[in-house]
């Protein structure tokens, strides 16, 4: 809670200002006065202005937004010497440039974010693979526990680079969403033995990327061997025997090749609701025992899991990716398009019913990532920031009324027909995009309790 809180906040604070920086800067560029950049709505908190006649700048109590007021004639009487920086007195083309420039800035932040962490250097996974599930697309290619992916084309003629976990679960998300198969380059852990294999990602109809999709794609954890780690005191693995340092060899006569496979048999010792007696074989100090072994099972939300109450696996092995200023700055112009269009198709999906709206989030889930990303150092801060900047200049380009992107949608109007959009029909528009937002925070905050207590 002490690192979420911060993270949280520091989060919106950047991302409000940066927005509202955008529209303040194109403003002033246009001519326009600007009456006030608040930070914020509510209560004044902090207030700076430099004369009577300047910006005033504000910090307001609650933080989840922020706005900059312009000096406009539909808000109020403008004085006729003051009439030529008022808003609505701009031409179309500098009015959508004002508009627009939130959101765009948003999208540049994202840029400079992703290619700071890479230059930063982020420590994530080598793509080593653990053992796909069972008759999943990534066993039926022929992939197997050791795998190290090297390499993915989507045609079999270009390949890029997969240097980590992280990028093979977006290039296989990315694939997903298109519809598309994927080539990938394979070699054993220690990198020899290449080979190409084809995962028939098409085949897999599915409308949103969850752990579900993933577990029939066969992609799992990042490999481990199959180690036993601490161990809880008087729990189901002490009180069998185990030890710290125990390797598995296999459970009820079925070999085990890493940790995942591990766990996925102790989840597998559910009959009915209740555990089962497992048989597991160790090798301890040059020894091979077997030993009798009853997991637990713990109800958590709806879910009822067995466990054993140790760590199972070693650390994956892990890899810095880092690249130069240049490569960092071209790969994050890249990434903050390839995840603008992925929220883009996501949000399209969720319209014509083909993804549910439980991939929605809100500032519960938001400040608990937020958190987790500032204990993983700085580069995975900045990822993490940048995946929200993008997602929000996205969302506040759709054109729904009271965003940006509705502003936009009126200006559109105006272009086509030559006249601005009625007070009246602007009244009836700003109703209906004020109870569409109700709406989306409410199913967002809805998912994020829903989250929270296992219920997703």
């Amino acid at each position: 809670m002490l690192t979420t809180l911060p993270a949280f906040l520091l989060t919106l604070c950047v991302l409000i200002v940066v927005h509202e920086w955008g529209h303040y800067r194109v403003a002033v560029a246009c001519g326009v006065k600007v009456l006030r950049f608040s930070v914020g709505f509510g209560r004044v908190l902090w207030r700076h202005q430099r004369d009577r006649d300047a910006t005033e700048f504000v910090v307001c109590a609650l933080p989840l937004g922020g706005y900059v007021r312009m000096l406009d004639e539909r808000e109020g009487p403008v004085a006729p010497h003051a009439l030529d920086g008022a808003f609505n007195r701009k031409s179309l083309a500098a009015r959508s440039a004002i508009v627009a420039a939130g959101p765009l800035a948003n999208l540049v932040l994202a840029v400079l974010l992703y290619a700071a962490a890479h230059v930063i250097g982020i420590v994530e996974p080598r793509a080593v693979l653990s053992t796909p599930a069972p008759a999943s697309l990534m066993e039926n290619a022929g992939l197997r526990s050791g795998d190290w992916v090297r390499e993915w084309s989507p045609d079999g003629q270009t390949w890029q680079d997969v240097p980590s976990m992280t990028e093979l679960r977006w290039q296989i998300t990315q694939a997903l969403l298109e519809g598309r198969d994927l080539e990938l380059l394979v070699t054993d852990r220690e990198g020899h033995g290449r080979r190409s294999v084809r995962v028939e990602l098409s085949r897999l109809s599915s409308g949103e990327v969850d752990a579900a999709t993933l577990k029939a794609v066969g992609l799992s954890p990042a490999f481990s061997e199959p180690v036993l780690g601490e161990l809880k005191d008087r729990g189901p693995a002490a009180v069998a025997g185990l030890r710290q340092g125990d390797r598995v060899l296999s459970i009820d006569g079925v070999a085990v090749a890493d940790a995942y496979t591990v766990r996925e048999r102790i989840a597998g010792s559910l009959r009915d609701g209740a555990a089962v007696p497992q048989q597991w074989r160790i090798e301890r100090d040059g020894r091979v025992l077997s030993l009798p072994v009853l997991p637990h099972v713990r109800t958590e939300g709806e879910r009822r899991i067995a466990r054993i109450e140790a760590y199972v696996g070693t650390p994956p092995q892990m890899v810095t990716v880092r690249q130069g200023p240049l490569d960092a700055l071209a790969r994050g112009v890249q990434r903050t398009w390839d995840v603008a269009v992925l929220t883009l198709r996501m949000i399209g999906r969720m319209l014509v019913g083909e993804a549910s709206v439980r991939n929605l989030s809100g500032p519960l889930t938001i400040a608990d990532v937020a958190g987790q990303s500032v204990q993983q150092g700085l580069a995975y801060y900045l990822s993490f920031l940048a995946l929200v900047s993008v997602s929000l200049g996205v969302l506040n380009l759709l054109p729904l009324p009271m965003l940006d992107g509705g502003h936009l949608m009126y200006h559109a109007f105006e272009a086509v027909t030559g006249r601005p959009v009625s007070e009246a029909w602007l009244d009836r528009l700003q109703r209906g995009g004020v109870a569409l937002l109700l709406l989306l925070m409410s199913v967002a905050l809805y998912n994020d309790v829903a989250r929270l207590l296992g219920l997703h």
